[in-house]
């Protein structure tokens, strides 16, 4: 019998969040986000998520508690993370508003994005930071350029 190497449901990158408070952060990604649990295993201590399994649209995310102990360490709120998930949607807006009202802090509200996505920025109450978009122009590479150099004259030394 043949078995897929990429299981159902996965994508060939999947991401997995270390988490203080994978429970709560579930719950978040359920309001925020309308991820669908997919399963859960408790921890040794019959509370913590030692694994769980989330659909959030077409894409499985993996959470579990942080085990420091075992390298799986969380973000801190007073650390930067150096990773953020990107999300499309079919409504950044009001996904970025639900994300808010659920919890997440704005760092970037949304925008129309020189790339051709609308695009916004937040954290979640866990650490994480997400970029919320919605594509809405198709843009060639040398359009692209043309508009990333004028953005970052725009900024000028603010994102140095």
């Amino acid at each position: 019998m043949a078995v897929n190497p990429i299981p159902e449901g996965f994508r060939t990158v999947s991401p997995h969040l270390m988490i203080k408070g994978a429970s709560d952060a579930i719950a978040f990604y359920k309001k925020a986000f309308g991820a669908e649990e997919i399963m859960r295993m408790s921890g040794p201590d019959g509370k913590s998520v030692m694994h769980a399994e989330l659909n959030i649209g077409d894409s499985r995310l993996m959470v579990c508690d942080e085990f420091p102990n075992c390298g799986s360490a969380a973000p801190s709120a007073n650390h930067l993370t150096t990773v953020s998930i990107h999300l499309y949607v079919p409504d950044v807006d009001a996904v970025f508003n639900r994300a808010v009202q659920a919890g997440a802090t704005p760092l970037m509200p949304p925008m129309d994005a020189f790339w051709g996505d609308r695009y916004g920025k937040l954290t979640d109450p866990f650490g994480h930071v997400w970029g919320i978009a919605t594509h809405i122009e198709d843009v060639s590479p040398e359009e692209c350029g043309r508009r990333a150099e004028a953005f970052a004259k725009q900024m000028g030394d603010q994102c140095q």
